[in-house]
This record gives C-alpha cells, sequence and structure tokens, in this order.
C-alpha cells in the first residue's frame, strides 16, 4: 500500500507539472504564432498536452509494475526450490509458501517441485532449513545463480585437435559417427548459421525467456557445441566428436551467461520431452537435487545426463549422484587439469585443455575448462547410443567407466574417477553389449503395516536393485497415487479422498532395463469420521467455521513455546504445527459442514 501511495504521489506531482508544462508551451506558442485562430491554437495545444500526459502515465504505470513481457527470472530476488512429497495438495503447498511470504512463481516440468520467491527480508537459509523440517517436504534448495564454466578461450589455432587421437576417437569412427542421435546442449545457446553448425542442429527451445529464440546471447554454448557435433570432413572449420549427431539447443542462460537451476532443470525436462537422448551440461549442478531429480526424469526415459565436474579445482565434497554422469579435466599429458574439481562424485575425465572448437560469429577457439571436457563425453555416449540404441542409460554409464582409460591411483579415485574416457573402447562394448539385466527390483512398504489410520498417512517404501531403481510407484485400492524417482521413496497419502473403511496398498518399482518389483499388499482400515464437538474448534465456539480456520493459519508453523501457539491445533502431538495437523483440522472441518 505504502508503495502504491508513492506511485500516487508521483503520478499527481508529475501530472501537475505537465499542466504547467502546457500552459506555458501554449502562451509561448500564442506569442509566436499572432495568425493562428484561438480555437485552432486551443486545439493543438490540448492534443500535444493529452499525448503528453499518455506518455507518462505509460512511463509510471509501466515502472510501477513491470512490462508484461518482463522475464520472470527478476534479479536480485531470493528463491528457493522445494520438492514436495507426492501426495501433497496444492492447499498444503499454498499453506508452507505463505508461511514465508513468498509467492510460487514456477512448476517445474516432469518433477514435483516448486520455484518459490521469498521476502526480501526473509533469510534463505533458515526458510530452507525451516522448509526441510516439513514432512511434506522431500528436500529444499536455494535457486542458486550459477556461471558457465570456462577457464579462458585462446583464439591460436592449432595444428591438430589433440583430444581426438587422445580419446581414440579416430577407431571410433570405424563403427559409428553419431547417426540417428540428438544431443541437447543446454547451454547459452547455439550460433546455428556458424559454418560448421549449419544444418546440424534441431528446432531447441529457451527456458530462460520461454521462448523458441536459441540463437547464442554468450559464446560459450556455441563452443560446447562445436566439440559434440560440429559439421566434419568437410574442408573447413574444426572435426568433432560425433560428426554425424544432431545438436538441441537449449538456452538455459542469462544474457551474461549465467543460468538459475531452475531453467537447468527445465532444460533437462524438456529435452527428455522432446526426442533427446543425451544432455549436456557445462555448468556446475553436480550438488543441486532439482537438477538430479529432472535428470533422473530423463533417465527414467531412456536418456543420459553429463555435466562439468566444476572448475574450483578441489575436492567439493559432493554426494555421488546415479542420474548424473560427472567429468572433469584433463591436459594432453593425461594430467588432471589444476582447475578441475573433484571428489566421490566424479565419474569420469576427459580432454579439457585447448580443445579446438567453434566459436561464436564464425569462428574458432581452443577453450579450457571442465565446460569442454563434458561435452566430449557426451559425444562419446551419442556414439554409443547409435550403434545400440537399446542401450539403457545404466548400461551406458558402466560401459563408459568399464572402458576408460585408468589413470592417478589404480582403480576409482577421486581425482580421475574411473579414468580417461575412450571412445573407441566404449563403442566397441557398446556394439557388442546385450544389456544382460534381467533382474527385477526388489521392493517393501515399510510403514505402516495392516493397521488403522486416518488424515494423512506417511507411506515408506524401500526399493533396490543390482543396477538401479529409476522409479517408484505407490497403488490405492488399484489406482496409482503417486511416483517417486529418488530416494528416500517415502509418499505422503491424503486418506480423506477415500471412503472410510479398507484399502489396500502395493508398491511398484522399476529399473532402467524396465524390468518390474512388486510389493507385497499392505491392507489398511480407514477411520477418519469426527466429532465437531472435539475436532477442529479452536476457538471453543461449538462451531468449526472460518474463525478457526483463521486461528490455525496463524498458528502454523510455530513450535510449543513460540508466541501464539495453539496446543489444540496440534493433532499429532509433535509439538509442531504442519501439513499433517492441517491435514486433520480439515477433515474435521469438512465433516462438519456435511452434516449441518
Amino acid at each position: 500500500m505504502k508503495q502504491n501511495n508513492q506511485h500516487g504521489r508521483k503520478f499527481l506531482s508529475t501530472l501537475s507539472g505537465i499542466t504547467i508544462f502546457c500552459f506555458a508551451v501554449t502562451s509561448s506558442f500564442i506569442q509566436r504564432a499572432k495568425s493562428i485562430t484561438l480555437p485552432k491554437l486551443w486545439k493543438i495545444g490540448n492534443t500535444l498536452c493529452t499525448l503528453l500526459v499518455l506518455g507518462v502515465m505509460c512511463i509510471i504505470l509501466t515502472g510501477s509494475t513491470g512490462f508484461a513481457g518482463q522475464h520472470r527470472n527478476s534479479q536480485g530476488k531470493k528463491r528457493v526450490l522445494v520438492q514436495y512429497r507426492e501426495g501433497v495438495v496444492n492447499g498444503q503447498t499454498r499453506m508452507l509458501v505463505e508461511r514465508h511470504r513468498g509467492r510460487v512463481i514456477r512448476h517445474l516440468r516432469g518433477i514435483n517441485a516448486r520455484l518459490i520467491e521469498i521476502a526480501d527480508d526473509e533469510n534463505v537459509a533458515e526458510v530452507i532449513e525451516n522448509l526441510s523440517r516439513d514432512p511434506h517436504v522431500k528436500f529444499a534448495e536455494e535457486d542458486k545463480l550459477l556461471p558457465p564454466e570456462e577457464i579462458f578461450a585462446n583464439d591460436t589455432y592449432y595444428d591438430a585437435a589433440w583430444h581426438l587421437e587422445k580419446i581414440d576417437a579416430p577407431s571410433a569412427w570405424e563403427t559409428s559417427m553419431g547417426e540417428g542421435v540428438v544431443v541437447a546442449v543446454l547451454d547459452t545457446g547455439v550460433d546455428e548459421d556458424h559454418p560448421d553448425l549449419f544444418g546440424q542442429t534441431v528446432p531447441g527451445w529457451n527456458t530462460y525467456d520461454n521462448n523458441a529464440d536459441t540463437s547464442d546471447v554468450y559464446g560459450h554454448g556455441t563452443m560446447v557445441a562445436g566439440i559434440v557435433g560440429a559439421a566434419s570432413d568437410n574442408w573447413i572449420g574444426v572435426t568433432s566428436i560425433a560428426w554425424d549427431t544432431l545438436i538441441m539447443p537449449v538456452r538455459i542462460s542469462r544474457p551474461d551467461g549465467y543460468a538459475y537451476t531452475s531453467d537447468i532443470a527445465e532444460g533437462i525436462a524438456w529435452a527428455a520431452d522432446n526426442g533427446a537422448q543425451v544432455a549436456n551440461i557445462s555448468y556446475d549442478v553436480s550438488e543441486s537435487l532439482t537438477v538430479q531429480n529432472a535428470a533422473a526424469y530423463m533417465q527414467e526415459r531412456g536418456g543420459v545426463v553429463v555435466v562439468a565436474s566444476g572448475n574450483r579445482g578441489g575436492d567439493r565434497g559432493f554426494v555421488p549422484s546415479t542420474a548424473l554422469i560427472s567429468v572433469g579435466a584433463t591436459d594432453s599429458n593425461d594430467v588432471r587439469a589444476l582447475f578441475s574439481s573433484y571428489g566421490e562424485y566424479l565419474d569420469l575425465v576427459a580432454p579439457g585443455v585447448g580443445i579446438y572448437t567453434t566459436r561464436l560469429g564464425g569462428e574458432y577457439a581452443t577453450p579450457a575448462g571442465t565446460s569442454f571436457s563434458s561435452p566430449v563425453v557426451a559425444a562419446v555416449a551419442a556414439l554409443m547410443i547409435s550403434v545400440n540404441p537399446a542401450l539403457d542409460p545404466v548400461r551406458i554409464d558402466t560401459i563408459l567407466k568399464e572402458t576408460a582409460d585408468d589413470l592417478g591411483e589404480e582403480g576409482n579415485d577421486i581425482y580421475y574417477g574411473a579414468g580417461r574416457v575412450n571412445a573407441a573402447a566404449a563403442v566397441l562394448a557398446a556394439w557388442e553389449s546385450e544389456n544382460p539385466d534381467s533382474e527385477v527390483p526388489v521392493v517393501a512398504i515399510v510403514s505402516p503395516a495392516d493397521g488403522t489410520v486416518s488424515g494423512v498417512v506417511r507411506i515408506d517404501v524401500s526399493a533396490s536393485d543390482d543396477v538401479g531403481v529409476t522409479r517408484v510407484e505407490l497403488y490405492v485400492d488399484g489406482q496409482i497415487m503417486g511416483t517417486e524417482t529418488s530416494e528416500p521413496f517415502v509418499f505422503n497419502w491424503d486418506s480423506t479422498t477415500v471412503p472410510d473403511g479398507e484399502a489396500t496398498l502395493s508398491a511398484y518399482a522399476y529399473d532402467a532395463a524396465g524390468n518390474e518389483g512388486i510389493s507385497s499388499p499392505v491392507t489398511l482400515d480407514i477411520q477418519n469420521e469426527s466429532d465437531p464437538e472435539i475436532c477442529g474448534d479452536l476457538d471453543e465456539d461449538g462451531d468449526v467455521d472460518y474463525y478457526d480456520y483463521m486461528i490455525f493459519r496463524a498458528t502454523f508453523g510455530l513450535h510449543a513455546g513460540d508466541p501464539g501457539y495453539v496446543e489444540e491445533a496440534d493433532s499429532d502431538g509433535d509439538e509442531w504445527i504442519t501439513l499433517i495437523d492441517f491435514a486433520a483440522w480439515y477433515g474435521c472441518y469438512r465433516d462438519y459442514w456435511a452434516g449441518r
């Protein structure tokens, strides 16, 4: 309201100034144009003033409300990514958001996650901590703004592209050049008019501006794309690793090259839904749970996601992810580049120093960075898929690691992962592979056991597989209730959505090869009938009504001892007012009014 008053005062002040200005201009004009009649002068002055007033109104209103086409990723705002457990309904999520004076600005494609913009005076770390404590939230993390993983670009031309011989790409080309495979390059866009990229792309998407403009706004993406699939054997420019692979440009970045985690996750899901078999992300995203979940979404659809390990040059301490292939950088001597980040999360390394590739504006460059190592591996994955389209993502990951040339300490280590990628060995193994995985996942409903339940029920499922579980589905009376693509496999089921009585739960688990495991059924007795005299009547006036709802909203999120905490609202007695309590209160409210 205060801001609106300020805009109102600004408008009135400006309008007064315009009036005085118009009067002065008209008077001056009269003195200089004695021959013009008074009615005509008045008409001219009136038109001039009207145009000025309308113009200033547009400027003021635009400044106060923002352009209609203004990008949703407003700079400087505090943003949090939240993934809810399966079964959480919109009303419950809205309560959580409102508690932190936030608003949902985006629902991420493919995963049950929301992008929330919180108030400027809220502490991001505290909001994330509070959200993570709620049983309905799977995880919460900051929507980080990440720079492209690039060290430098040297425009000096080299006599030979050393990285091609190092990974034995020429031998791989005898079997595969990547025909029939689409690699999504999630980056700053791609210069599709570059002589070595013209005709090498398929239509993509821009998740930053939410349109189809994928032109390169920074230059980073064009260099990445050239490593994967620049036109080759054409007497000009550079030689790529997967000559016949098509590039799907997915622009995820702002004009300055920085990209939000949310735009990256959205780009993965878009690529997965639009036919990409491989996605390359030359950004430091290995830590992001949101990106991991989006990658799991693509993996479930048969795709592979390759990412840069980062250019911080130290042990990042990240936890490994089965959905991402994290790639570090090596030089021409097979030594880890000093800038290349490492740790337990590192899967492979690839050439990343002085990599000859395309550059924005029809030029060429030899950049360095893990940004240019990850597309090497992404391109090798494309070669593998081309010779054996039946390969599942887990098998591709396994072959890449099993055929890598071991560097550093014997076996897997934190500096080189499984080793430096070997294109020829990987393609040969892919050619000979028959997807031997036939073992079904083992799945069980851990809790609840057979018995009586009411309100929102937490359902814990365990699932394991010799290679890896890609998703778990929960069914209630034969109808799918929800899907989880990553551990822990936890569902929140609102039992008030079914009639009181018996309900049967069952869980299905799947691996990347499509093998299906089924749990033993669990039978529950649903009892949600409530007594409106003792349930939900927080102000004890004999009615469960809007006033009780307002009391609940005021106490939501509080802990015992906090000012405003209402013990009667704590239905589960855990001394926290959470969405579980809201579900119980709402059941009382609904039952009360249904009986009136």
